[in-house]
C-alpha cells in the first residue's frame, strides 16, 4: 500500500517524467549533433549566435513535444515512445529544411554565424513542435 501511493504521489510522478524527459533530450542532443556537420557546443562555446539559435530552437522543439506526450499518454513507456516518434519528425523536418533550400546549405551557413538561417531554423523546430505534439497527442 505504501508503495502503491508513493509511485502515485505527484511529486514523484513529477520527479519521474522530469528525469526520463532530460534524458530523453540528452539523448536526442546527442543525435542532432551526429546529424549536424559542426559542433553544436563548441560553435557555441565561440560565440556563434546562429548555432546557438538553432540548438536552442531544437531544444524548444523537443521539450514541447514532449510536454504534449506527456499531456496525452498516461504510461511512461508510452510517453517516451511517443516523444521519439515526435522527435524523429523533428529530425525529419531538419532534412527537409536542407532538402527545400538547395541554393546553400543549412549547416554550412549556420557554422558561418548566418543569424537569419539560424533564426529560421529556431522557428521551424519551434513552429513544427507545435504541430507534431498535436499529432501525437
Amino acid at each position: 500500500m505504501l508503495q502503491s501511493s508513493f509511485w502515485s504521489n505527484p511529486l514523484v510522478e513529477s520527479a519521474g517524467y522530469f528525469s526520463v524527459v532530460i534524458l530523453c533530450l540528452l539523448v536526442s542532443m546527442v543525435i542532432f549533433e551526429i546529424v549536424t556537420k559542426y559542433n553544436n557546443w563548441e560553435e557555441i562555446r565561440k560565440g556563434n549566435v546562429a548555432v546557438a539559435l538553432a540548438t536552442g530552437g531544437k531544444i524548444f522543439g523537443i521539450c514541447n513535444i514532449f510536454r504534449y506526450s506527456i499531456e496525452q499518454h498516461n504510461s511512461l513507456f508510452q510517453m517516451v515512445g511517443w516523444g521519439l516518434f515526435g522527435f524523429t519528425l523533428l529530425i525529419i523536418a531538419y532534412w527537409l529544411f536542407e532538402f527545400l533550400t538547395p541554393t546553400f546549405n543549412v549547416d554550412q551557413e549556420i557554422e558561418n554565424d548566418n543569424r537569419s538561417i539560424g533564426f529560421i531554423s529556431l522557428v521551424i523546430s519551434v513552429g513544427l513542435s507545435f504541430v507534431i505534439g498535436a499529432s501525437i497527442s
